[in-house]
């Protein structure tokens, strides 16, 4: 095949998680019950937050704002996939692709920004709760979001303009089941050196740099809570971080393990699998970590499940 120039290229081919066709249907349903399961976590979540008083914090705030990432992430990726496997199809547009490369990055960027605003959070909650409220204003606390979403764009931006200089081949085959950056730009038939260097760098300070801000806020938090003297005030304390300490592992530890595994293995295919993890499982587990762990969240969805009560029976009763 001869490399076209871009604007030639009119699509591309997402090769998927499998070529057969039994396993496909199989992953068809998984992955759309792993959707539907994740948009209604999610959006209850969210809905739960909104609805009742008592969450209007900071620190529920960023959550219904991972929430809603979650659902962005995942709708970003898996619509796409289950329609193809449904129509047997593999193509994808070329604006198709480059649109999904683009929201994929800004929505991945947000959540790992986020999760480091949240860590904040809980840093003046457990070092300065004296003057948690006056800190965490609602002010700072939009602010902060509005500068991860300023950075997420322009970075994203920055990607897609340097992906469109390049130039594919007709009949480009990505192995995978989403249009992803990396992925992109090891098949295209022109020099990529530069966009090469931009990930790295920005891998450097976006992804290193709001790592180390969590670990300075867990090193802070851990040695706050060594110095309460009662032991129910340090799991009181303590209890408080769980639920964000483990979306943060799930979060870093699943992205970790993809690329990691990309750099042992060249089996683009376990690549594509293992990514699975990241799109599709860390926002599903996210508000069952939110709500299993957190007795606010749970108080606060029962409320809201009891109000909602009467108006499905009226409905139900209605049918």
């Amino acid at each position: 095949m001869e490399a076209g120039n871009h604007t030639e290229v009119s699509e591309f081919l997402l090769l998927g998680l499998s070529e057969d066709p039994e396993l496909q249907q199989l992953l068809f349903g998984v992955l759309l019950s792993m959707y539907l399961v994740t948009i209604l976590g999610n959006l209850l979540i969210t809905l739960t937050i909104i609805s009742d008083t008592h969450l209007h914090t900071p620190m529920y705030f960023f959550l219904s704002n991972l929430s809603v990432l979650d659902i962005c992430i995942i709708s970003t990726t898996v619509p796409k996939m289950l329609v193809n496997v449904q129509a047997q199809r593999k193509d994808i547009s070329y604006i198709g692709c480059f649109t999904q490369v683009y929201f994929f990055m800004i929505f991945s960027l947000l959540d790992n920004f986020l999760l480091t605003v949240m860590a904040y959070d809980r840093f003046v909650a457990i070092c300065h709760p004296l003057h948690y409220m006056v800190i965490m204003n609602p002010h700072l606390c939009g602010l902060l979001v509005l500068m991860c979403w300023f950075i997420t764009f322009w970075v994203s931006l920055l990607h897609i303009l340097l992906l469109r200089r390049l130039t594919f081949c007709i009949g480009t085959e990505i192995p995978h089941f989403f249009c992803e950056l990396p992925q992109v730009i090891k098949l295209a038939c022109s020099d990529r050196l530069i966009n090469n260097i931009t990930i790295y760098v920005a891998t450097a300070l976006l992804a290193v740099l709001p790592l180390t801000g969590i670990f300075f806020s867990y090193s802070q938090i851990v040695s706050s809570i060594m110095r309460i003297s009662s032991a129910g005030g340090k799991h009181k304390a303590f209890s408080t971080c769980m639920s964000h300490l483990s979306s943060v592992s799930l979060f870093y530890g699943t992205g970790l393990g993809v690329y990691l595994s990309s750099a042992v293995t060249n089996s683009s295919h376990r690549s594509s699998i293992a990514s699975v993890m990241y799109t599709v499982v860390t926002p599903m587990l996210n508000p069952i970590i939110y709500s299993l762990r957190n007795k606010d969240v749970k108080g606060a969805l029962r409320r809201l499940l009891r109000r909602a009560a009467p108006c499905l029976r009226g409905i139900t009763s209605l049918n």
